[in-house]
């Protein structure tokens, strides 16, 4: 299982950018049942403030509800993934501290793989980081699969 960081939500109905493809396409993976990924209702709700800054907020709310459906079962910080959070977020000046609790989540919830532009995940031990761009979804979805 993959967990997404909201980076790859916002990069994937996003205007042009070198992210945008590989997300939309990572993001049909998951839709057509190739990838098993989600994410936290942290991450939805910092989508949904990101993009209304941008859009409408019915816009934003209808998205990440839809991000919602797709990615359930979504993952939840509770309070021993915050409290490994609070120590990645000691030891790794990088990282920020929602950050810390999303990789901490992904890391209690078995997950493998943080799927993030955020290059701060890269120095985690215990999940492997993967940059959305062409290189790094292609690792886990073949070109033309979806």
């Amino acid at each position: 299982m993959i967990v997404l960081d909201t980076t790859v939500l916002v990069y994937s109905v996003g205007t042009e950018h070198r992210f945008r493809e590989p997300c939309a396409r990572l993001l049909d993976a998951v839709a057509s049942g190739m990838v098993v990924a989600t994410t936290t209702p942290e991450v939805l709700q910092e989508f949904a403030h990101v993009r209304a800054r941008r859009r409408d907020r019915d816009d934003a709310a209808d998205l990440a509800e839809a991000f919602s459906d797709l990615l359930a079962p979504l993952i939840t910080v509770d309070e021993d993934a915050f409290r490994a959070g609070l120590r990645l977020f000691r030891r790794h000046p990088r990282l920020g501290s929602f950050d810390a609790a999303l990789a901490a989540s992904a890391v209690a919830a078995g997950a493998t793989t943080v799927v993030s532009a955020d290059a701060a995940f890269a120095g985690l031990a215990d999940v492997r980081h993967v940059v959305p761009d062409e290189a790094g979804v292609s690792g886990l979805v073949p070109t033309g699969a979806t």
